[in-house]
């Protein structure tokens, strides 16, 4: 089944993943997702790189997205437990490409590797592990 990135970027209008301008490219693989994120002055720390809260947000929308998409009509996820670890940098002007692969699809978590790298230099920025609870849809109803 082919990843619809149109129905995704509908879906995050008006949310974090729009604030920084994360694109999700197309996939024939529901085992892994990738997006795109450029590296804009605002998503800088005082030493004018990329900082690892942008990063770590792009790594969980990817898995968060993947997730949902590979949940049941009844299910949904939601990040439970992040891990990373910063290897290198970026800066203002490059695009940084997130590549989520899932480790685990079990029934109540799903665990994703997210690798970030520089579109620029091709060099590893991050490597961060997501997992995501899988939880019923009729237990968060409100607000949906």
């Amino acid at each position: 089944m082919r990843l619809n990135t149109n129905n995704i970027q509908e879906r995050i209008k008006d949310t974090l993943m729009e604030t920084l301008n994360i694109t999700f490219l197309e996939s024939d693989d529901q085992a892994s997702l990738e997006a795109t994120m450029p590296v804009e002055r605002k998503l800088t720390q005082t030493m004018g790189v990329l900082h690892g809260g942008a990063t770590i947000s792009l790594a969980e929308s990817v898995a968060g997205v993947g997730s949902n998409v590979l949940c049941a009509s009844d299910e949904r996820c939601f990040g439970m437990q992040i891990s990373a670890s910063h290897i290198s940098s970026a800066k203002v002007g490059d695009v940084v490409r997130a590549k989520g692969v899932i480790q685990h699809k079990g029934h109540s978590t799903h665990v994703w590797n997210v690798d970030i790298f520089s579109e620029t230099t091709g060099k590893l920025i991050s490597s961060i592990r997501v997992t995501n609870a899988v939880v019923k849809r009729i237990l968060y109803t409100k607000g949906e």
